[in-house]
């Protein structure tokens, strides 16, 4: 046990020390199913697993309650596994290593896991928590959110009695959320064409973004390290004749890229120029991103002789590629005030097998706005010459600000918290838009703990936002008795 264990409060906070401990990457998230099964086993709660691994415990209702609708409870059991290049760790055997950073919790040099596990830490709480009155509870723990929420897509919905649902996967404190965005994932993959190349070869490396969330934290406008790397070699290449190596950066779906990193070959008198350009390049664009991103860094070091050098329109092609793909913010919402309609995440790229593929994600609270995107990013790779693959897209959730369930937390806030919740749509992917599917006319809400910069090694929640949490999610579900 860490220091954790002792924050308050003491039920919830001693879970989420040991889910730190435990290794739960999105499609493998076995020990920590294995962890839920053992807290309900002890507890003596009864749980079924459906064939994609998602589990449901139930608790039933307290004494005098039996008659009460069932409420759903719901979390995801994997988190996005980042860290900085510098750290050592190895997220299938270490523990992650908390630290305080004043209000705040975070890890050192890797994501903290907050996102979902304080949400997942709360309902493994609640099953043990006798001190609140309550009506039968459903306990739903979702696999594979964090790479395109496929857990709550292939939730066997016959598991499923309760018709009011309560998502802990928002990031607020103080907001409750009523709607999210849809999204999905396009794979752009282009041939490598190589050459043989006498010259030096040089690493090029963009380090130091801040990157964050691709559905949160997309409206900050971070730089994109893929993206800036491209732009900082196209900006170079009519000056110096390099060839690429290689080019990779980003590593999930859903994370802005903080790290890029490419491999040249320059003719061995070009290489001061090569330099010099993108020294001056990087002067430039971190005058443009300033406070977004002040320890955005561009660095050429020497580097091994690679095993393959691209030719040069393989180089040129992926240049312009990289350069042409949008990221970023496509357009904000003309009915919510400050909520991002569309947007589009140029993710990840990595060779694999002669190929480069490159990854985007793309999300809209509007279907029509979504497909718009996803063709803008089909027809730029088409004409790179990539093949495009796109996933089958996941649906938004509408607000329906007429919900029940919505009065019910708005008026338990009110009277436990003393301040009046805001309610708003957010523009990432919550699985509430899937599971609407599953399950017609189903009432939902979320809302959660303050946690800030999520996908990212800047990770951190705010403790104190954690006891409010847990107190609205027990408070409510007395108020639905």
């Amino acid at each position: 046990m860490t220091f954790v264990a002792e924050l308050e409060p003491a039920a919830v906070w001693q879970h989420f020390d040991t889910i730190l401990t435990i290794p739960r990457a999105s499609k493998d998230e076995e020990r920590m199913r294995a962890h839920v099964l053992a807290v309900a086993d002890r507890h003596g709660l009864s749980h079924e697993v459906d064939a994609s691994g998602n589990v449901v415990v139930r608790k039933p209702a307290s004494p005098g309650y039996d008659t009460a609708a069932v409420t759903i409870l719901q979390s995801h059991l994997d988190m996005v596994q980042e860290k900085n290049a510098d750290v050592a760790f190895d997220f299938a055997t270490d523990a992650i290593v908390p630290e305080m950073a004043g209000e705040y919790l975070t890890a050192s040099g890797t994501t903290l896991g907050s996102d979902n596990g304080i949400g997942v830490a709360t309902m493994l709480a609640l099953m043990g928590d006798t001190g609140f009155d309550h009506g039968p509870l459903e306990l739903l723990f979702t696999i594979d959110e964090e790479t395109g929420l496929t857990g709550a897509a292939q939730l066997d919905a016959g598991l499923l009695r309760g018709r009011q649902l309560i998502n802990l996967d928002s990031e607020e404190d103080g907001i409750v959320y009523v709607g999210c965005a849809g999204g999905g994932d396009t794979q752009l993959t282009v041939p490598l064409g190589t050459e043989p190349l006498a010259g030096v070869p040089l690493v090029v490396a963009l380090t130091g973004l801040k990157g964050g969330h691709s559905g949160c934290d997309i409206h900050l406008q971070r730089g994109n390290a893929i993206q800036l790397l491209g732009r900082a070699l196209w900006t170079s290449f009519p000056a110096v004749g390099f060839r690429l190596a290689s080019f990779a950066g980003g590593s999930a779906h859903n994370a802005i890229p903080r790290e890029a990193f490419a491999t040249v070959v320059v003719a061995t008198e070009d290489r001061d120029a090569l330099v010099t350009a993108i020294g001056q390049e990087g002067t430039v664009i971190r005058a443009e991103y300033g406070s977004a991103d002040p320890g955005l860094e561009f660095s050429v070091d020497t580097a091994p002789p690679p095993e393959a050098v691209w030719d040069r329109p393989t180089t040129e092609r992926v240049l312009r590629l990289v350069n042409a793909l949008p990221h970023g913010v496509g357009a904000m919402s003309y009915d919510i005030p400050d909520l991002v309609e569309t947007s589009v995440n140029l993710a990840t790229v990595v060779e694999d097998e002669g190929t480069l593929r490159v990854g985007l994600s793309s999300r809209s609270s509007i279907d029509s706005a979504l497909d718009a995107m996803r063709q803008r990013v089909r027809a730029i790779g088409l004409l790179a010459g990539a093949d495009v693959e796109e996933d089958a897209a996941y649906p938004g959730w509408k607000p329906d600000l007429e919900s029940r369930l919505l009065e019910v937390v708005k008026a338990v806030h009110r009277r436990e918290l003393a301040s009046e919740p805001e309610v708003k749509a957010i523009h990432a992917g919550l699985e509430c838009g899937i599971l609407g599917k599953k399950v017609p006319g189903i009432d939902m809400i979320s809302f959660g703990p303050q946690i800030e910069f999520p996908h990212s090694p800047d990770e951190r929640v705010h403790i104190a936002s954690v006891a409010r949490f847990y107190t609205l999610v027990a408070a409510t579900l007395k108020e639905l008795t």
